[in-house]
């Protein structure tokens, strides 16, 4: 069994941060993780150093052999560059230790305070956040061609062709590509793909009735195969087995 729960970031936060999660889990059974287009830093109570994930191509499933506490911040699609101060592209369906990326003094001293007996988990949050702050003040933020095309992308829930991104921003495809893999860690065509095949499995978990056909051509799939494709390459199962 897993507790869970999601935490708006403050608001200079906002632009960058999906949300700060926390979680309990109680080391039954492993859980199975979906493709997001987003990057998360985790501290975990199990005395293992605190790990970003990058973005993922695939579902993976996260052992839980005994009771491990987490807390963890979600970067909006295109911002985990500006906290971590790599190119994201290496970091696809991998993870990197936090001490490799802020230095250890910085993470050891900030895993020490998350994990002191006396805090709660809103203070654990408040302390992630004071650190995200202090990084965010140290970068100078403007928009690039790959924010830009996140945007354009999400609004069209990844029914959207690359050429037709690149065309609205007036850059190439290729200047497109290379910016989007070192700032968001996947090609833009991969990353609209995760983005149609989050709504589509949203549909269909908020419906268990729904026509898997119908939620495929209004998700912006050509046919229902295509649809199953996808659930087989994200989720590792089919449609139907995933709103049950």
């Amino acid at each position: 069994m897993t507790r869970y729960a999601e935490f708006p970031p403050c608001p200079a936060l906002r632009p960058y941060v999906a949300c700060l999660w926390a979680a309990q889990t109680a080391g039954a059974a492993p859980h199975r993780v979906l493709p997001d287009n987003c990057v998360d830093i985790l501290w975990q109570d199990s005395g293992h150093a605190a790990f970003a994930v990058g973005m993922m191509s695939a579902p993976i499933w996260v052992p839980s052999d005994r009771p491990v506490r987490t807390v963890a911040v979600r970067f909006r699609p295109g911002a985990g560059a500006i906290f971590l101060g790599i190119p994201l592209h290496p970091l696809t369906d991998t993870r990197a230790g936090l001490a490799d990326l802020w230095g250890r003094d910085e993470a050891d001293r900030l895993r020490d305070a998350l994990w002191e007996p006396r805090m709660t988990t809103a203070s654990r949050l408040r302390l992630i956040e004071a650190a995200l702050l202090r990084r965010l003040a140290d970068v100078t933020l403007r928009p690039t061609a790959a924010t830009r095309a996140v945007a354009i992308i999400e609004a069209a829930r990844g029914v959207i062709r690359v050429e037709d991104v690149a065309a609205v921003l007036d850059v190439s495809r290729q200047h497109l590509a290379l910016q989007f893999r070192q700032q968001v860690g996947l090609t833009p065509k991969l990353f609209a793909r995760i983005c149609r095949f989050r709504h589509a499995s949203a549909t269909l978990r908020a419906d268990a009735d729904c026509d898997v056909a119908a939620v495929a051509l209004d998700c912006g799939y050509f046919d229902q195969a295509h649809l199953i494709r996808d659930f087989h390459d994200f989720a590792g199962t089919t449609p139907d087995a995933w709103r049950r």
